[in-house]
């Protein structure tokens, strides 16, 4: 069997034909024991000692991944620390791991031996404040779609916010004394004057944000925000519930209490008790299932993306609303709010259904297609984006032809992308603000433009939408790519030697 000791006679050749990934499964397989190494040699057409090398190989490597000593203190690369480098370092820790000033005189002196002052961190700051100014100021704001438009608060302090609803590109973000009507027009006609004039907007019923839009754009629509509406619902439906179970809880103790006092004797004292609580327990319960099932149809029937005509989603929510102010005395100054909110924007939370309505006549239209049919296909397709399903073919209509399905397919895609009725941006927006409040009380209000600018200009690392990965809110909304933000500030981007 000299055949396979002697690697002359051809088998040297199989070896050499072995790719990375053959050699990696041998190996495995040898180290496993999966079979003789002189089976997996005949088997592979190569020599005993070929197989006994790719097992060493693999045994090595095992041992150096566990031995925990290697590479540790090998040099990966070498980095020119500059005066311009430490300012980068400053930025980045601030802005993108969001250390406080502290924090970073901190890693300074930990990581690098090097000393530097706060107050060279806050000139830091203030200098790219300044920078970022300049960027900001040169925006233009002609392809914003759809605005979404909010108010919130930093120390009590009212910060008026504006952003496309689209690329999530934030506009307006901007502390103010107030938040009447006369501070949002000014605003919104300084942002109009940047080329801001969008389709629609989408707020919430704030008065003084809407009086200002229809000061400054007495053309463009003001639509109303349902997340707000069933946010509001849902903390209704919850009260309700813990309130019920609560009765509940108190049925379940006085009866406690009367069978103890029963073995004494002494039931009929808590009677009138016990009755009383099994009403209570009652009332809280239908109320709590009651307002539960409003909340449900609200949410998946009425203010949904998907679901009937505008005609039909109104009816009921006239009969939610009147279902509410039936039950208004029971809990008064929880459910009477929400009634109220409902009642006065019925009519601005559902404008997004409309547009829905006319985007579907109007495809149906052009495909010669009944328009129930384009709506059931429209409500299917919705239904399994939310569920992550692939689409059903069996779902289209058999009178369209491969080309029209396709064009009903682009179009109810494109109303499901395009269609806004909540401006969700904005509480996203507010989420990310609380991180950097440091920055609001050692840089004052500029840092709201150093913030805009890094928001505006940071490359997402993941999305939920693919088309936004890799690519910052700016690139989105103006279809141009940028420099890196540290470049946009001055900044050379350090590259590591090949």
């Amino acid at each position: 069997m000299m055949m396979f000791a002697d690697e002359s006679n051809g088998l040297v050749c199989a070896a050499k034909r072995f790719s990375p990934e053959d050699r990696k499964n041998l190996a495995l397989k040898a180290a496993a024991s999966a079979a003789r190494v002189s089976d997996l040699a005949v088997e592979n057409n190569v020599s005993r000692q070929f197989v006994y090398r790719q097992k060493q190989k693999a045994q090595t490597a095992l041992d150096e991944a566990f031995s925990g000593k290697h590479h540790d203190e090998e040099v990966l690369f070498y980095l020119p620390v500059t005066k311009a480098w430490l300012r980068k370092a400053v930025l980045g820790l601030v802005l993108i791991c969001h250390s406080s000033y502290r924090g970073v005189v901190e890693f300074m002196r930990d990581l690098l031996d090097f000393s530097i002052s706060i107050g060279s961190v806050h000139n830091t700051l203030m200098d790219a404040v300044g920078k970022a100014k300049t960027v900001n100021a040169a925006e233009r704001l002609e392809r914003v779609r759809v605005g979404s438009h909010d108010e919130i608060f930093q120390a009590w302090i009212p910060v008026l916010v504006g952003a496309d609803a689209d690329s999530t590109y934030c506009y307006l973000l901007s502390s103010e004394n107030s938040r009447d009507g006369d501070t949002w027009a000014l605003r919104l006609m300084e942002l109009g004057d940047k080329g801001l004039s969008p389709d629609y907007t989408v707020a919430d019923g704030g008065t003084g944000l809407r009086a200002g839009q229809a000061l400054a754009w007495p053309d463009i629509p003001c639509r109303g925000d349902v997340f707000h509406a069933l946010l509001e619902m849902g903390r209704l439906s919850a009260y309700l519930e813990n309130r019920a179970f609560g009765a509940m809880s108190a049925l379940e103790k006085t009866e406690t209490k009367m069978i103890k006092a029963k073995r004494k004797g002494k039931g009929n004292k808590f009677s009138k008790r016990l009755a009383v609580a099994g009403q209570a327990e009652a009332s809280a319960i239908n109320l709590a299932d009651d307002i539960n099932t409003l909340a449900e149809w609200l949410r998946n029937d009425i203010l949904s993306l998907s679901g009937a005509d505008t005609d039909t989603r109104r009816h009921l929510l006239d009969f939610v609303i009147e279902s509410l102010r039936q039950r208004e005395h029971l809990r008064p100054h929880r459910i009477r709010p929400v009634r109220v909110m409902l009642e006065n924007q019925r009519g601005l939370l559902l404008a997004f259904a409309r547009e829905i309505d006319d985007r579907l006549i109007t495809s149906a239209n052009e495909l010669n297609l009944d328009p129930s049919d384009m709506r059931r296909l429209f409500n299917q397709r919705f239904k399994e984006r939310a569920a992550n399903r692939n689409p059903v073919t069996d779902d289209i209509p058999r009178e369209l032809s491969d080309e029209k399905s396709c064009a009903a397919e682009q179009s109810i895609q494109k109303i499901i992308d395009n269609v806004v009725r909540a401006s969700s941006i904005i509480e996203n927006i507010n989420s990310r603000l609380r991180c950097y409040f440091f920055l609001r009380r050692q840089i004052g209000n500029g840092y709201l433009d150093l913030l805009r600018f890094f928001f505006n200009h940071r490359r997402f690392l993941r999305s939920e939408h693919p088309e936004r990965v890799d690519k910052s809110p700016a690139e989105l909304l103006s279809g141009k790519t940028h420099p890196h933000w540290l470049e946009l500030l001055g900044f050379e981007m350090f590259k590591r030697a090949a």
